[in-house]
């Protein structure tokens, strides 16, 4: 098996999750968003909300499934760094927002839709 460097494979695996989510509606804002505060993978907007979206990916399950590596530090990271978006780009605060999580394990694609909440 020819292993790709982290960033490239973690590149496209992003570049498909877009994708995913164009054909289930929603329209991209932005692909790695970085500020000095952290990184969030897509920035999106599905109907009303303005979405915040961490992709995961695993090819096994030997060190976990994908969607735990979103830990309560990391959480917290993408809500700063969200915060620090919409401040940027002039979004209100009353904007409703959503975060949630795309899962790739091998080639299935899931999109875990609110996976966490603003806290």
């Amino acid at each position: 098996m020819q292993y790709k460097n982290k960033r490239i494979l973690g590149n496209e695996k992003e570049i498909e999750a877009c994708e995913y989510l164009i054909q289930n509606g929603y329209e991209i804002l932005e692909h790695n968003f970085r500020c000095k505060t952290g990184e969030i993978d897509i920035i999106a907007k599905e109907k009303e909300y303005l979405v915040f979206v961490e992709v995961k990916f695993r090819s096994n399950t030997k060190t976990g499934q994908p969607h735990e590596a979103v830990d309560i530090r990391k959480m917290k990271r993408i809500i700063l760094t969200a915060k620090y978006y919409m401040y940027l780009h002039g979004y209100s605060e009353f904007i409703p927002c959503r975060f949630d999580v795309i899962v790739q394990l091998d080639n299935h694609i899931e999109l875990i839709k609110n996976a966490f909440d603003a806290f």
